[in-house]
């Protein structure tokens, strides 16, 4: 069965070279995006019919976006910074 041409562009080596970022910055990123997904699908799964049951598919839009950010602040940490930063700081001094 052949394998059509584009499907090598979903490759995570692929994506990790077309982002540009470390392998664990990576994760982290796609981490986040399911984070971002998952409070999308509670909004779209979930109907309030009352006060109470609105309050609490909001607490979990709240919890699914707070995983979001803490996942995309990790990949920040984790990746490595460019050269072309480190030598406008050490041309600074």
């Amino acid at each position: 069965m052949p394998v059509p041409a584009w499907l090598h562009y979903l490759h995570f080596h692929e994506i990790k070279r077309w982002i540009g970022l470390p392998t664990a910055a990576m994760i982290a990123f796609m981490i986040g995006l399911g984070c971002v997904a998952g409070a999308i699908g509670v909004s779209l799964f979930y109907r309030a019919s009352n006060l109470v049951e609105f309050q609490a598919i909001q607490m979990w839009r709240i919890e699914w976006l707070l995983a979001a950010t803490a996942s995309f602040v990790a990949g920040i940490l984790l990746k490595k910074p460019s050269d072309s930063n480190s030598n406008k700081d050490s041309d600074r001094y």
